[in-house]
């Protein structure tokens, strides 16, 4: 109940007044059975402004420390979460992996749409980054199509540490839905899981235009953290007074 008082009396109509956003290929998601919605991820916006412009509900496997936050802030972003059915995920260590796979293929044994962001976080510099395979577990498990979304100019809107969203305009993008049914079974072959994942990314490159890395964007966060790191203590900052 709560999600759609969002969507439709609260939060939806005024993240259409603020962005305007033009929506393109919105006939590429289906009316009705299980898919996952897989795109790319480049501001906290993202989990409001999918959900805003989609006819059907959609379920975002989120990440749990949106859950567990402290002070005021932390609490209502919890809340928020919570009321909205959106389901809490452990990003770190293999079993953390496979829960969240189970619980993505809950909401799709419901007929329903699930999304997800197979980059596993959000981008730090506005680059599209090497896809996990999860996306293409699910995809195969439950034999249902993909489709490719591309979020453009969230990343201007609100980048990464900004609370207060910038007025930008904003582009959501869905491609045509990417069937997998020729790798049913094969859900357990390491190489086909990449191939899949790596199609899907190509798609969502397609749409978004992105400039695209070749690396898990938490390695590359983690290597220009440490490079930060090195430079401070090989030049540290002398005070000025």
């Amino acid at each position: 109940m709560f999600y759609y008082v969002l969507k439709y009396v609260l939060l939806g109509p005024l993240l259409r007044l603020v962005f305007r956003p033009r929506i393109e290929g919105l006939e590429h998601v289906p009316q009705s059975g299980p898919a996952i919605v897989a795109g790319n991820h480049l501001s906290f916006s993202d989990h409001f402004l999918m959900p805003a412009v989609l006819k059907r509900r959609i379920t975002f496997l989120a990440k749990k420390e949106y859950f567990t936050g402290g002070g005021l802030k932390g609490r209502l972003t919890a809340a928020f979460f919570r009321s909205a059915g959106q389901i809490p995920v452990d990003r770190t260590g293999k079993e953390a992996g496979r829960a969240a796979i189970r619980e993505g293929l809950g909401v799709l044994r419901k007929n329903e749409l699930l999304g997800i962001y197979p980059e596993g976080t959000r981008s730090h510099d506005g680059r599209l980054y090497k896809g996990k395979v999860g996306v293409a577990v699910m995809a195969l498990k439950a034999q249902v199509p993909v489709i490719p979304c591309a979020m453009i100019g969230t990343f201007e809107a609100q980048p990464p540490g900004k609370v207060i969203p910038n007025i930008h305009p904003v582009v959501i993008r869905f491609g045509k839905p990417l069937d997998f049914s020729r790798y049913a079974g094969m859900e357990n072959e390491k190489a086909i899981l990449r191939a899949v994942t790596d199609e899907i990314m190509y798609a969502i490159l397609s749409l978004s235009e992105q400039e695209y890395v070749d690396q898990y964007a938490t390695v590359a966060k983690a290597e220009e953290a440490a490079a930060r790191a090195d430079k401070e203590r090989r030049f540290p900052r002398i005070p000025l007074s």
